[in-house]
């Protein structure tokens, strides 16, 4: 990698922001409180299915447990970077530190969309083939999805990734964002780009629009069956699903806006929102939206303080 001048390119500069020092500060205490709250918030959900015996045998909890962790490790891969060059006047990221972000970030959003459609299709199979349920749907079966699903998503960036390494470049070494994103990654190379941009392009189009279309299909055909169902089974279900059509809106909404609108990357004030939102924000809301209105996670919260209760209070009096 040689610049015109035949010097190195070891690191970029990332811009962050652009704020000025005063509202730095005010930046960092929310996304420091909102860094927290989000680990908090997912590993009380990991904590909850693993400590109930009766969630962590369903399916759906430990699609849910799985995708937790998920969300754990892709705010970890932004935040925390984010924060540092926050408080820093030197935000400078080593060339390789910047791939290897670009390929975790990306692999564990890639990642997320494998999740989401494998909980669609669990919604699809539990509402429309309740009596085979068990046996399509068995925990073997459920940790093979869960495992297909990590495969798949850190599988999809791998070839993009090593494009981008073999790029030259050329100029600035400035990257205006807070994240190493294949954008002004690619714009700061020097031509001739060979396929790297294509690919990049055509990897983020197969995995978005292939889970959109899984997502839609499995919630189409559900929405469909509940209208032919009884009152009161298509109100619970209902509940249920409109969650997870509210996660789904929130990441996919923020993901299109993001790389799917024509010229999107051309304003650097809405594309740093935007990553904000799905990189930050979502993993946020998510836990909120799955659990504060689950009631089978309600009563296993319940049902482990009353067992750790008991043993407290055996221990004292006995």
């Amino acid at each position: 990698m040689e610049l015109p001048n035949r010097t190195s390119v070891h690191e970029f500069i990332l811009l962050g922001f652009g704020v000025e020092p005063q509202r730095r500060f005010l930046f960092f205490i929310c996304f420091t409180t909102l860094y927290v709250v989000t680990l908090a918030e997912n590993i009380t959900i990991i904590a909850v299915v693993c400590l109930d015996g009766h969630l962590s045998q369903l399916p759906m909890y430990i699609l849910l447990s799985n995708f937790s962790w998920l969300e754990m490790c892709y705010v970890t891969t932004t935040v925390p970077r984010m924060l540092l060059d926050l408080v820093s006047s030197h935000r400078t990221i080593s060339f390789h530190a910047c791939l290897l972000q670009f390929y975790i970030f990306f692999s564990l959003g890639n990642t997320e969309f494998f999740f989401l459609s494998a909980m669609a299709l669990d919604r699809y199979l539990a509402i429309c083939h309740p009596l085979r349920y068990p046996q399509l749907m068995s925990t073997n079966a459920c940790y093979v999805l869960v495992a297909s699903c990590w495969g798949l998503g850190f599988s999809g960036y791998i070839l993009p990734v090593t494009l981008v390494s073999k790029l030259s470049f050329c100029g600035s070494n400035v990257i205006d964002h807070f994240v190493c994103d294949p954008v002004p990654i690619l714009n700061l190379a020097c031509p001739p780009l060979g396929n790297a941009p294509l690919v990049c392009h055509v990897v983020m189009h197969i995995f978005f629009f292939g889970n959109v279309l899984v997502v839609l299909l499995s919630y189409g055909i559900v929405i469909f069956t509940l209208m032919k169902s009884n009152r009161e089974s298509r109100k619970k279900a209902f509940s249920t699903i409109s969650m997870h059509l509210t996660v789904v809106t929130l990441f996919y909404g923020s993901v299109g806006g993001m790389y799917l609108i024509p010229g999107g990357d051309e304003h650097s004030g809405l594309t740093k929102a935007l990553t904000v939102f799905y990189a930050a924000i979502t993993p946020f809301v998510n836990p909120l939206i799955y659990c504060l209105r689950n009631d089978q996670v309600k009563e296993a919260w319940v049902r482990i303080w009353r067992r750790k209760l008991e043993i407290l209070r055996t221990k004292f009096t006995g």
